[in-house]
């Protein structure tokens, strides 16, 4: 047995502030795409985020 609470098959945990605006929008994308969670919408969202970043490196190096 571990020492601590963490079981070694948990996902690590980090706490973001957001404003109220910014809480509502994640709260809109999460009911209207049916998530089961704030954290999986949010989850969603930041791969989303990351996989368009990645296209746009990419496009950026094909345009140079």
């Amino acid at each position: 047995m571990q020492g601590g609470n963490a079981r070694p098959t948990e996902k690590p945990r980090y706490t973001v502030i957001v404003d109220q605006k910014l809480l509502r929008r994640i709260d809109d994308f999460r009911f209207e795409n049916r998530y089961p969670s704030r954290s999986a919408a949010t989850q969603e969202l930041i791969r989303r985020g990351l996989e368009q970043l990645e296209k746009e490196k990419e496009e950026q190096k094909h345009n140079d």
